[in-house]
C-alpha cells in the first residue's frame, strides 16, 4: 500500500525564519584620559618696573657687553656671523682668525676664491653651503655696494646666507642701532623669564622692542645672550647664582647639586 504525501502547509502557516540580530557596535577603547588635568594657565611676562630692573642689573655687572665673534670691520664681522649659524662663537673664531689675516674686504675674499675658504672654515658646520654664501655676498657687495656693507636691513637681508637675525648683530654690533636680534639664547631667556612671550624670533622679538627701556636698548641683545649661554642655559640654568632669580617666574630654580 503506498503513503499518500501529507499535504503541503499553507505559507501563512510557515514558521519564519528568525533574522540575524545585529549586534550593538561596541565603541574601542581610547586611551584618553577624561580626567586629564587641565593645562596650566599661561605664565605672564614680568611688570616693567621689573624688566627695567632687569637690564639695570646686567649693566651694572657688565655696562659694555661685547659680542664675541672675533672680526676687524664690517665686512669680516658680517661673514663671521653668517659662517656662526648653527656653530659656536669659538668655533667660528678659531676658523676665522687665520682667514681674517688674509681677507678682510669682498675683493680679497673673490681672489682667494671658495675652494681656499672652504680649508680656512673646513672645521666649521656646512661649511661648503657657507663658503658658496660668502662668495656670492661678497660678489653682491662689490656689485651693488661698492664692497661696502650696507646700513640697512632689508638690503642686508637681500645678501645671500643673510636673515634677521645677522642683520640685525650687524646693524647693532657695525653701526651702533639698537636692535634685538633674537638667536637660540634670547628666545629661550625672554620666554622663560618670561620678558615677551613668543613663539617665533620673530615675535619674541617685536615684544622685547616694546618692552625694553630705551636706556638699555644699544646692549640689550648682548646682555641677553651672555645670560643665557652662561647661566640660563638650556637644561641646567644656574639659578643659585643668577643676579634677577628673584625677578624671574621660572620654576622651579634649581640648585648646585640639582
Amino acid at each position: 500500500m503506498t503513503r499518500k504525501p501529507l499535504p503541503k502547509k499553507p505559507a501563512s502557516s510557515r514558521r519564519a525564519e528568525p533574522k540575524p540580530v545585529k549586534k550593538p557596535a561596541v565603541k574601542k577603547a581610547t586611551t584618553k584620559n577624561t580626567g586629564a588635568k587641565k593645562s596650566r594657565a599661561r605664565i605672564k611676562p614680568i611688570e616693567s618696573a621689573s624688566v627695567e630692573e632687569v637690564f639695570r642689573r646686567f649693566h651694572k655687572i657688565e655696562p659694555e657687553p661685547k659680542g664675541e665673534l672675533e672680526h676687524v670691520n664690517a665686512y669680516t664681522l658680517l661673514v663671521a656671523v653668517v659662517l656662526s649659524a648653527q656653530a659656536t662663537d669659538a668655533g667660528v673664531n678659531k676658523a676665522t682668525r687665520a682667514l681674517f689675516k688674509r681677507v678682510d674686504t669682498p675683493k680679497k675674499m673673490i681672489a682667494l676664491g671658495e675652494e681656499k675658504l672652504r680649508d680656512y672654515i673646513k672645521t666649521i658646520g656646512l661649511f661648503r653651503t657657507k663658503a658658496k654664501n660668502v662668495m656670492a655676498l661678497s660678489e653682491a657687495l662689490i656689485r651693488d655696494h661698492k664692497s661696502e656693507v650696507p646700513d640697512d636691513r632689508d638690503a642686508l637681508q637681500k645678501l645671500p646666507g643673510v636673515g634677521r637675525k645677522t642683520a640685525n648683530v650687524v646693524l647693532n654690533m657695525a653701526f651702533g642701532h639698537p636692535t634685538m636680534a633674537v638667536d637660540t639664547h634670547v628666545f629661550r631667556v625672554s620666554n622663560r623669564i618670561p620678558l615677551a612671550l613668543g613663539k617665533t624670533p620673530e615675535q619674541v622679538e617685536a615684544g622685547l622692542e616694546k618692552i625694553i627701556p630705551v636706556a638699555y636698548g644699544m646692549h640689550a641683545h648682548h646682555w641677553l645672550i651672555l645670560h643665557g649661554r652662561y647661566l640660563c642655559k638650556a637644561r641646567k640654568p644656574e639659578c643659585w647664582r643668577c643676579p634677577i632669580a628673584d625677578l624671574c617666574r621660572f620654576e622651579p630654580k634649581s640648585q648646585p647639586n640639582d
